[in-house]
């Protein structure tokens, strides 16, 4: 029986990559430094902890790590306070869940901030114990911690527990480290091929979540 769920933000449940798509480049042009042609690749994987590291001992960037947070978080902010939204069936999808006595939380690279912003303005946020950041973790999707951390937080266990990502690196951690992953479909995410070979269900519609619900009833 499912009891837990974990979820991304970006990309999972809102409409929102194409928002950080040029956030380092914008930065770093911002600070009068040209950035190299790969940097969004380079940082793709990376929490924001990690990326403002990567551009102090790259780019000898001559502010603190709180302070390029801060700068990258700035960037965004409007968009989440006034224009991101849910994708299509999200809070429905959310609330069902939540009335079947499913406890949830968020584990996302953004800020706190900007996750409680987006959320309360988009009406979901009552349906989340708690946010869970790469940050407040100390480590990037790449490593399992934020969902272990999440897991422990819930009072469930990797038997009755899923993860919903949208990207393959994420879902690639939390599959290795024997969670049940949910790979939500997103255009920005190109390796959709090798995303179906590793998950245990695909959600490409969030009103119609047959592979899902189909799922989660052998849990």
């Amino acid at each position: 029986m499912l009891k837990g769920a974990i979820w991304d933000l970006d990309g999972t449940l809102l409409d929102s990559m194409s928002a950080w798509d040029h956030v380092g480049e914008i930065y770093l042009r911002s600070q009068g430094i040209e950035p190299e042609p790969d940097l969004n690749e380079i940082i793709a994987t990376m929490s924001l902890q990690q990326a403002a590291d990567y551009f102090i001992d790259y780019y000898g960037v001559k502010q603190t790590p709180d302070d390029l947070i801060k700068g990258a978080v700035a960037i965004v902010d409007d968009f989440y306070r006034y224009e991101a939204q849910l994708k299509p069936h999200a809070a429905k999808f959310l609330t069902q869940l939540h009335q079947a006595g499913v406890k949830m939380c968020i584990a996302t690279a953004a800020e706190r901030s900007l996750v409680e912003t987006v959320l309360t303005r988009c009406g979901v946020l009552h349906c989340f114990s708690e946010i869970f950041t790469c940050t407040s973790v100390g480590a990037g999707k790449d490593e399992p911690a934020i969902y272990r951390e999440a897991m422990k937080f819930l009072g469930t266990d990797r038997s009755n527990t899923i993860v919903f990502e949208d990207s393959l690196h994420a879902l690639t951690t939390a599959k290795n480290d024997g969670f049940y992953v949910a790979a939500v479909y997103d255009e920005h995410e190109e390796h959709q091929d090798e995303i179906r070979r590793i998950v245990d269900c695909i959600i490409t519609d969030y009103d119609n979540p047959e592979e899902f619900n189909k799922f989660i009833q052998g849990i």
